[in-house]
């Protein structure tokens, strides 16, 4: 609790700060509240953690600094597909790439083994079959923020960050779609054969390029990883649930199949049924099936 309390007010006045420019605040109280006490608690777990893991903590630690600074964060990607409801064609065929990298500022931990990070991922679907070959939309989602790298006693990875992110489509007008929003982000090795990783999003600031994106694509999502054969075959399921009580939502699925033993390339088999796959058509259901290949990160995420 003394670990909690030292820090309390330091980062109610680095909050406050951070988004105040000119004396004027772009941060309602609640919005301020409810980033301060996702702060508070990511703070209080590493407290509460920090004289029982010293050892498991160094060993995470050791795998974690052996990635370069500047790596892979999520799966980059290139596949090609089209819908599964309906015959192919041009207008609903297209291509969807994903480039995702991420930078560690600091080479030695801010405090009590947290590191700060810059992200940046790019999602395209390119509308290739089509005359002239437009891109129908593309997303930009850059991120700073912090993680903790961990080993339980099992001997498994595990990870939390904090994040500041923003995700929009860089069109104008009507087609404009933006937001910014608070991420806590989990991940583990729960099992050698199952990995779970959780994101809960608060959105901040004005939404009204997207008022309805919530309802859609919810507060945050649920990925699940069986590993089938380590280094070699994977399954992964990401469920995403929209705010109001309906079906609306999505449910994508990944099946990961390395092609050279030695690299990090993959061939991928993507499905993906539902709303927000898209910022310019989150609320447009859709049902894709796709297929290409992917390079994923040595680990997961964050090392």
């Amino acid at each position: 609790m003394g670990c909690k309390n030292h820090r309390s007010s330091a980062w109610l006045n680095f909050i406050k700060g951070l988004f105040a420019v000119n004396n004027v605040s772009y941060c309602s109280t609640a919005a301020l509240l409810k980033f301060y006490l996702l702060v508070s608690l990511f703070l209080s777990c590493h407290c509460i953690n920090a004289q029982n893991d010293s050892i498991e903590k160094k060993t995470a630690t050791a795998i974690f600094l052996s990635q370069p600074n500047f790596s892979m964060y999520k799966d980059n990607y290139f596949i090609t597909g089209t819908s599964f409801r309906e015959g192919p064609s041009i207008n609903n065929s297209d291509v969807k790439f994903q480039i995702s990298l991420k930078y560690r500022i600091n080479q030695k931990p801010l405090f009590d083994n947290v590191y700060s990070y810059l992200t940046y991922t790019q999602k395209s679907f390119w509308d290739v079959y089509q005359k002239s070959s437009p891109f129908g939309d593309i997303n930009f989602n850059p991120g700073v923020g912090v993680m903790r790298p961990y080993m339980s006693k099992k001997g498994r990875l595990g990870y939390y960050s904090l994040m500041i992110e923003h995700e929009s489509n860089g069109k104008d007008s009507i087609s404009s779609r933006s937001w910014i929003f608070i991420s806590l982000n989990w991940g583990a090795e729960v099992s050698p054969k199952l990995i779970i990783d959780a994101k809960v999003t608060i959105p901040y600031g004005s939404l009204s390029d997207n008022p309805q994106l919530p309802k859609y694509i919810g507060y945050g999502d649920l990925g699940l990883t069986y590993v089938f054969i380590p280094q070699k075959l994977y399954a992964k399921v990401i469920l995403k649930k929209g705010a109001d009580w309906d079906w609306r939502g999505s449910v994508e699925t990944q099946l990961f199949f390395k092609v050279i033993p030695t690299s990090n390339l993959y061939m991928i088999l993507q499905g993906f049924h539902g709303y927000g796959e898209n910022l310019l058509q989150y609320n447009k259901e859709v049902s894709m099936i796709r297929f290409g290949f992917v390079l994923k990160p040595n680990f997961m995420n964050f090392f």
